[in-house]
């Protein structure tokens, strides 16, 4: 473990501690791989399948979806939106952060965010957010229910909102929040053989996650933090 001071890295869901000397969270250590774990199989990840898992969803258990906070500031209420996007073979839309903005920078999330006081649900903040965000329009979006809430180390209470995408012919991302857009294939994301647990110690304290590096062709989309603990839940409930 390096011990020099850390300075504070913002990530998908939470922020965590950059060691002089590591700039990149893939070098933490790596705790193991779930591939012992079964892959959802392919019937259950239809569109049909998919809307009869929400309708009628079984008894299961979450991970655990409370990180170990670092922070004093009053709890924020947010959501984000699971997008599957209805393609021959489902994927997931994911969003890269602007470099610029002041929290989770440069890291890969769902669209979403804080839940203004006008809105009436995580459904309409998670909707609302995705249109302003990265252009998702409104009535192609089919929401098929919610997740457990998820608490991040930096006091934001995320509810994902999972929901079935028509495919857009392009997006329009507001560029102050999304660097890049990409899609992962479902099947992908629901093969626990691609869940990888990290862990180091920051402050005294452990710290674990999980990471879900996807090869996009000749760039690697390193999924962690809170965005693959969310994943990992929607692997634990269809799998259920």
């Amino acid at each position: 473990m390096p011990t020099s001071a850390p300075s504070l890295l913002a990530v998908s869901g939470a922020e965590i501690p950059r060691y002089t000397g590591i700039t990149d969270p893939r070098q933490a250590p790596l705790i193991g791989i779930d591939s012992g774990l079964p892959a959802v199989p392919a019937a259950q990840q239809t569109p049909q399948a998919l809307r009869q898992r929400f309708a009628q969803p079984p008894l299961w258990q979450p991970e655990d979806m409370l990180e170990k906070r670092f922070t004093d500031r009053l709890p924020f209420d947010a959501a984000v939106l699971v997008p599957i996007v209805l393609r021959e073979e489902p994927t997931v839309l994911l969003t890269v952060r602007s470099a610029g903005l002041s929290t989770h920078s440069g890291q890969i999330a769902f669209p979403g965010g804080k839940r203004d006081p006008q809105d009436g649900s995580a459904e309409v903040t998670a909707v609302r957010e995705a249109h302003e965000e990265v252009g998702l329009t409104p009535r192609n979006v089919e929401v098929l229910g919610r997740l457990p809430v998820y608490v991040t180390g930096t006091a934001f209470h995320i509810t994902p909102v999972v929901a079935l995408i028509q495919p857009q012919p392009s997006y329009f991302p507001n560029p102050g929040e999304v660097a890049d857009l990409f899609e992962v294939p479902l099947s992908f994301l629901l093969n626990p053989a691609h869940h990888e647990r990290h862990g180091m110690q920051w402050q005294g304290v452990d710290r674990e996650w999980f990471a879900m590096p996807y090869q996009d062709g000749p760039q690697q989309r390193y999924i962690w933090g809170a965005t693959a603990g969310m994943l990992r839940n929607l692997y634990r409930f269809l799998s259920a």
